[in-house]
Formats: structure tokens, C-alpha cells, sequence
């Protein structure tokens, strides 16, 4: 997509739709808590007990959205968090804080 104020909004929108489902959102914690290299498929199913079907619809939808990555090893799916897009998505919800603050409109207030 662009750079463009529009796109980075559409983006940034279709992102949050990812995480709006509880179980995708515990799905990304997960993933965020394991090893960099990756989080075997089984590991993640055998830890929330989400049926693998389920399981695959949620995971292709953190895929979509680019906030997972996917890599197979042999027979074996792992998903790792795309720790850049996760931190430009919350830099995003960061951005401009507190601008139209009377008090403080020249300085950030927020991390």
C-alpha cells in the first residue's frame, strides 16, 4: 500500500479488525510470548485448545493483515509476530498525542 494518510488509516483499520476477535488477539499474545524463531502450530492449538480449523481461519487472518509470519519447516508451521508491524500499529495510535491539549500543545505526554 501507499504511504498516504488515507492508506496508512485503511491499514491501520484492517489491522485492528485482525485483533478484534478475542481469540485472534490471545492467538497473538501467544505467538508474541514464544521464541523469536517461531511458534510451531501444535504449540499454539495444544496451548489454547482452539479447534485446528478454527485455529487456521484465525492465524490466516493475523497473516492478512501482515502481523504474523509464516514459515514452514519441513511438515512443521511457525508463526512468529511481526514485531515492526506491531510497533508502527501502535505508534500509529500514539501519534500526535495529546496535540490539541491546551496545556501542553507542544510537548508529547505520551511514551
Amino acid at each position: 500500500m501507499d504511504d498516504t494518510p488515507t492508506e496508512i488509516l485503511i491499514e491501520s483499520a484492517a489491522r485492528f479488525a485482525a485483533l478484534g476477535h478475542p481469540a485472534r488477539l490471545g492467538i497473538l499474545r501467544f505467538i508474541v510470548q514464544g521464541e523469536m524463531a517461531g511458534t510451531p502450530v501444535g504449540e499454539i492449538q495444544a496451548a489454547l485448545g482452539i479447534p485446528p480449523s478454527t485455529l487456521s481461519h484465525h492465524l490466516s487472518t493475523l497473516a492478512k493483515a501482515q502481523l504474523v509470519r509464516i514459515e514452514r519447516r519441513g511438515t512443521t508451521l511457525l508463526y512468529r509476530a511481526d514485531f515492526e508491524i506491531l510497533q508502527g500499529l501502535s505508534a500509529h495510535l500514539w501519534e500526535n498525542c495529546c496535540v490539541r491539549d491546551p496545556v501542553r500543545p507542544s510537548t508529547k505526554c505520551c511514551p
